[in-house]
C-alpha cells in the first residue's frame, strides 16, 4: 500500500484555514485562560477563607470533569437554558474556562512559593497590596510557574482538537474532513499529527526564550 500525501496536501489553502483558527482559539483562549486563572488565584490568596471555598468548588468541578463533557455540556446543554453559541464562540469559551482552573492552581502554587517573610516586610515598609504583588510576588514566582504554565499552553494546544466535535472548523476537523472526501484517512491523520508537533515545537521554543530571559532579569 503507498501513500499519497499529494491529494492532503492540494488542499493548502483549507488546511491553512484550519490551522489559523486553532491558533487563534488557542492563543486568545490561553490568553484569556491565564488572565482568568490569575486572577481567580488571587482572589483566593488574598480573599479571605470563605472566598477560597466558594471559588475552590468550581474548580475542582473543572479540574475533575473532562473536557470533552464540558464542551459538549456547554454547545449543546446551553439551549436548555437559554445559553445559544456558535461554535467557534463554545470552543473559545470552553478552553478559555478549561485552561483557567489549572492555571488558577498554578499561579496559586506559585504565590505559595514566595516566603511569608517577604511580603510581611513589604507590609511594614507602607506596600499596598498591589504594590506587593507587583512588586514582591510576581517577580519571585515568575520563574516558578512560567515552566508549568508552557505544559499547560500546550495541552490547551492539543485539546483544540476536541473541537472538532463541536464543529469548529480548526485544523483536525478541516483535514479530517479532507481525508474522508479524497479516501486519505491515514494520510490526514500523519499530516495532523506533523502539524500539531510543529506547533508543540513552537510553543517549547517560545517558552524556553521566555525562561532564559526571565533568568536574565533575576539573576
Amino acid at each position: 500500500m503507498s501513500f499519497d500525501f499529494a491529494v492532503i496536501l492540494a488542499q493548502g489553502p483549507k488546511i491553512l484555514s484550519g490551522i489559523v483558527v486553532t491558533i487563534l482559539i488557542w492563543v486568545g483562549g490561553n490568553v484569556a485562560a491565564a488572565v482568568l486563572g490569575f486572577l481567580i488565584a488571587t482572589l483566593r490568596r488574598f480573599g479571605g477563607r470563605g472566598v477560597d471555598v466558594l471559588l475552590q468548588v468550581p474548580i475542582e468541578v473543572i479540574r475533575g470533569t473532562p473536557f470533552l463533557v464540558q464542551i459538549f455540556l456547554l454547545y449543546f446543554g446551553g439551549p436548555y437554558i437559554g445559553l445559544r453559541l456558535d461554535p467557534i464562540t463554545a470552543g473559545f469559551i470552553g478552553i478559555s474556562v478549561y485552561g483557567a482552573a489549572y492555571y488558577a492552581e498554578i499561579f496559586r502554587a506559585g504565590y505559595r512559593s514566595v516566603p511569608v517573610g517577604h511580603v510581611e516586610a513589604a507590609e511594614c515598609v507602607g506596600f499596598s497590596r498591589n504594590q506587593i504583588i507587583r512588586f514582591v510576588l510576581l517577580p519571585e514566582m515568575a520563574l516558578l510557574v512560567l515552566p508549568p504554565s508552557i505544559n499547560m499552553a500546550i495541552i490547551l494546544l492539543k485539546e483544540t482538537a476536541l473541537l472538532s466535535l463541536i464543529t469548529v472548523p480548526e485544523m483536525t476537523m478541516t483535514v479530517s474532513a479532507i481525508g474522508s472526501q479524497q479516501y486519505a484517512f491515514v494520510e490526514a491523520l500523519v499530516v495532523l499529527a506533523l502539524v500539531y508537533w510543529a506547533l508543540v515545537e513552537v510553543a517549547n521554543w517560545l517558552g524556553r526564550i521566555a525562561e532564559r530571559k526571565l533568568s536574565k532579569l533575576s539573576a
